[in-house]
């Protein structure tokens, strides 16, 4: 999720003397993409990446993201369960509350789909106080009697600092494909599906009555001081300075059951790969490439880093410089998001990557243009007949700072798929034009989404200010953690 404001919470939480924690992350497809065709899916995922993207020691809890289009994260607040997009580009914790209006959200998801989609109702939470930090940090930093004083909090207790029982103004939330209304509440969290079961009192959250094009809620695990991660450090920062997670493939053509994405809270033991021939004679042993994290004034929660460069086979295409820094303004770098599905690039960049990917495969794949019409994917390419698969598919590398390197497996970035109307295998790039810059309104010049970081262990280390990255199986990682 790209582009939020700010938000929210405090919370008071027990010394945790956890190893670790997993939760399973859970794959969300929408109506529309559980009962249509491949081409409504694309399209529909194509579509909201690129408007999200406009509007822009060892002590470990694992948890299961459930996989999809989107990732859910599902947890109980007092006695009832939910379930929320886990997203490392906005630091807001919501969710909808009864009673609940979403207005444009026909379509947007399948209830089947989701464990717990219900509103919650607030039979045991707390509204949370005017005078609380979070109820600062969520209005922007605002002093406490400005505050209490939109709470309706009169002049003489505000002046004697006695406001106890006046309740937080609502604050409002956007983001780059929807928005909400909220007010903050606390409760207890429980997580009785992690390894081991994990219990916060006193858990702050956003609880909305009404929203845009956003029937969920979102869990935040951005970098700013309102996230889930940062809230988890004040008191347990063994777990809430270092997050991990790995996430299983897109199935845009669903067969069977798919295992759940592992998300890792805190350290845990890794083999650390030596050198290249280690690596590829030991499977136990990994290889974790860091990059560091851009610092950026504007948006203090994006996870963001510099692209220095992208390799189509043989060929390195530089960066321009808007996706290798940060300026003083807030504009640049790339964000690592998980709530968006594909990748963004500046379109003067993206137009030099797909063109010379077009030269590599272009005296032996004819373009589809219909079929990019149809999904939203430029460009696609007709397989040839009688081939099995795309077997001249150039490599895709991208080269982050600090000799940092994401080696894309071919299903990363090249989705091959068959063609009901031409009855042919076509295959379609899958990265995004982000469109010009210089008509962007700033902000970040890329994003990478999580259709690219799917079969990869993305890490987020926070004492250290980097993002690792590492080749994974991400199912087989679950099953060793759990």
């Amino acid at each position: 999720m790209a582009s939020p404001v700010f938000f929210f919470f405090i919370m008071t939480l027990f010394s945790i003397s956890y190893s670790h924690l997993i939760l399973p992350l859970t794959h969300t497809l929408s109506t529309t993409q559980s009962n249509t065709t491949t081409h409504h899916l694309l399209k529909s995922s194509t579509t909201r990446s690129s408007t999200r993207f406009r509007r822009h020691r060892h002590q470990q809890i694992s948890l299961p993201l459930s996989p999809g289009s989107d990732y859910t994260l599902s947890f109980s607040l007092g006695s009832q369960t939910i379930s929320l997009y886990m997203d490392t580009g906005s630091d807001v914790v919501w969710l909808p509350c009864h009673p609940f209006e979403c207005i444009l959200c026909e379509g947007k998801f399948n209830p089947s789909s989701i464990p717990h989609p219900t509103p919650l109702n607030l039979t045991s939470a707390a509204a949370t106080n005017c005078k609380s930090a979070a109820c600062s940090a969520v209005h922007s930093s605002l002093a406490s009697p400005d505050l209490c004083a939109v709470a309706n909090c009169p002049l003489e207790s505000i002046e004697i600092d006695e406001c106890q029982s006046y309740s937080c103004p609502p604050f409002y939330y956007a983001y780059g494909d929807g928005s909400f209304v909220a007010k903050l509440y606390e409760d207890t969290l429980s997580i009785p599906m992690s390894t081991p079961s994990l219990k916060l009192p006193k858990f702050t959250f956003g609880c909305a009555n009404s929203a845009l094009g956003e029937p969920i809620g979102v869990a935040g695990f951005g970098r700013g001081v309102l996230s889930l991660p940062t809230q988890l450090a004040k008191k347990s920062p063994e777990i809430g300075n270092y997050f991990s997670y790995c996430l299983v493939s897109h199935a845009f053509e669903t067969k069977g059951i798919r295992s759940p994405s592992p998300l890792i809270l805190g350290r845990y033991e890794k083999k650390q790969s030596k050198t290249e021939e280690e690596r590829n004679n030991n499977d136990e042993v990994v290889y974790y490439s860091y990059t560091p994290m851009l610092d950026n004034p504007k948006h203090l929660y994006f996870y963001c880093v510099g692209l220095e460069a992208i390799s189509i086979g043989k060929r390195r295409i530089r960066a321009p410089e808007s996706l290798r820094k940060v300026d003083g303004k807030g504009d640049g770098g790339m964000v690592v998001d998980s709530g968006t599905t594909f990748t963004m690039l500046p379109r003067k960049f993206y137009n030099s990557v797909v063109s010379e990917f077009g030269k590599q495969v272009g005296a032996v794949y004819r373009r589809a243009g219909r079929v990019e019409e149809r999904t939203g994917l430029s460009p696609c390419y007709y397989g040839k007949v009688g081939v099995k698969d795309f077997a001249n598919v150039p490599g895709l590398v991208f080269h982050f700072g600090g000799n940092s390197t994401m080696r894309m497996p071919r299903r990363n970035y090249f989705h091959e798929f068959y063609d009901g109307e031409s009855r042919r295998k076509v295959g379609c790039v899958m990265v995004m034009d982000g469109g010009d810059e210089a008509e962007g309104g700033g902000g970040p010049a890329g994003l990478l989404g999580n259709y690219q970081q799917q079969g990869f262990e993305v890490v987020y280390d926070l004492e250290e200010k980097r993002v690792g990255f590492a080749r994974r199986e991400c199912a087989s990682l679950w099953d060793a953690l759990k």
